[in-house]
């Protein structure tokens, strides 16, 4: 079980992070500033250390250079991103902002330690044991599959240049993953890569989040803001669903890549960055541009350089690979180091279609190992069927059937309607006339949320070209 440092001065905030650690197996020790840190810890005990920057006396990132070997994980908030930028150059293995999605946290919290806790392979040994077990450590990515060994070897050869590159693939295939091995590969790896999900920021707010703005730029902007891309000077900046950004927000991206430089909302000067961008989608950029949803000339300087990342059942004997490595990570988690798929479960991780790929994969085998009594994962415990996506993607047709012709869909929904079924039926029966936000507050869940929804679902989101 990872030992976890929790270092945060409000006690709500430390608590409830207390709680989401536990609950998924972490242990957890906490401190409210850096001296009691030191004074009531031994820090070198620990396999990961979480600390808020702003801390009563000396700010969080004091702890790098007493942590040793043990990795920093930085929290801050957007308004002062450019300081978590600047921690990372002291030696913080990463930052979150604040406010953070759970799954957000555990996703970099589960990355952190399993790469701190990856021997360092033999000098030569290194490229033998990559081509052999699949692993291409030097990359963070599991695949032994011709095409994915095909990605690989793009990536070595891409991954030096200042060329902008667009990853293609569904959702859940590991596109973060790819733009992390072309950031940690490239001279940039030294500086920061900022990732952005131009999903989940709300269409009003984007602009201010990636370019930063002014002070009485707009009505709330009480201070000037550091802009995303202007915090990613000198490294990687990823902007992933890259299809989701409003036409304004592309028009001054574009700017970006032609120019090399930014504006902030409300100012009248520019000012110049280096940044590499790397995009990602799960969408038909070039349809989309056709359609007059994108703007054709940025889809043609973010093409420059295309990697298509396969969906997981294309990908062989792969999905295996990938199960045992979750598993094994998943078991030191939750210190059941022996579990292990039956023949039946391992039968049935190789017939599944995977429509949600290896993020669908690590959620099913997360939830046999909790629900496991004895070492043996059974396919019952793994929640699926060989032929659910089949079923999924006869399900997602039916959404887009219905979206072409809207007169089919109820003005009222069934009494027998599952949630699933709910959502679907209203998204698709008020999107024409309510825009994200909107749809959002009436389902009363967030925007980001209903953005995984429709994912998971298959309804695309239907856009005109006014909005």
């Amino acid at each position: 079980m990872s030992h976890i440092l929790v270092v945060e001065d409000e006690p709500i905030i430390r608590s409830a992070l207390r709680r989401l650690l536990e609950r998924h197996h972490y242990q957890v020790s906490e401190a409210g500033a850096v001296h009691e840190a030191l004074e009531q810890h031994e820090l070198s005990e620990f396999d990961l250390i979480i600390s808020d920057l702003r801390l009563p006396g000396e700010p969080g990132t004091a702890l790098i250079k007493h942590a040793g070997k043990v990795p920093v994980l930085i929290m801050t908030s957007y308004a002062s991103l450019r300081s978590a930028v600047d921690s990372m150059k002291l030696g913080a293995v990463d930052y979150i902002a604040k406010p953070f999605e759970h799954e957000e946290m555990l996703q970099a919290i589960a990355r952190i330690i399993e790469t701190s806790q990856q021997p360092s392979p033999a000098p030569a040994a290194a490229p033998a044991a990559s081509q052999t077990d699949g692993s291409n450590r030097e990359m963070g990515i599991i695949g032994a599959s011709p095409a994915m060994q095909t990605l690989f070897k793009r990536i070595r050869k891409v991954a030096p240049t200042m060329s902008t590159v667009l990853i293609q693939g569904e959702s859940g295939t590991g596109k973060e993953l790819v733009a992390r091995a072309l950031h940690e590969n490239s001279p940039r790896a030294h500086a920061p890569m900022i990732s952005v999900n131009c999903a989940a920021i709300p269409e009003t707010l984007i602009e201010s989040e990636l370019f930063g703005h002014e002070k009485g730029a707009f009505t709330g902007a009480v201070a000037g803001r550091t802009g995303l891309v202007e915090a990613a000077n000198g490294g990687t900046l990823f902007l992933d669903e890259i299809g989701e950004l409003p036409l304004e927000a592309q028009a001054r991206l574009l700017r970006v890549l032609q120019e090399g430089e930014i504006r902030r909302v409300g100012s009248v000067q520019s000012q110049k960055v280096d940044v590499r961008l790397v995009a990602a989608t799960h969408r038909d950029l070039k349809a989309l541009a056709h359609q007059g949803l994108f703007r054709e000339d940025l889809y043609y300087r973010l093409n420059v350089i295309e990697l298509r990342l396969p969906a997981l059942r294309e990908r062989g004997d792969d999905v295996m690979l990938i199960a045992e490595a979750l598993l094994q990570r998943i078991g030191t988690q939750m210190n059941t180091p022996n579990l292990h798929f039956s023949s039946a479960a391992a039968a049935a991780i190789r017939q599944y279609r995977w429509p949600g790929n290896v993020r669908e994969l690590e959620n099913a085998i997360e939830r046999a190992a909790i629900l496991c009594d004895e070492d043996e994962i059974s396919p019952d415990l793994l929640g699926i069927e060989p032929d659910i996506g089949q079923e999924r993607s006869s399900h997602a047709t039916s959404a887009l059937e219905s979206m072409r012709t809207p007169e089919k869909v109820s003005s009222e929904p069934a009494e027998n309607l599952s949630l699933e079924d709910y959502f679907q039926h209203f998204v698709l029966e008020h999107q024409e006339h309510m825009t994200e936000t909107e749809l959002a507050n009436k389902l009363g869940i967030s925007r980001k949320c209903l953005w995984e929804r429709r994912q998971r679902l298959g309804i695309p989101r239907k856009k005109t070209a006014s909005s």
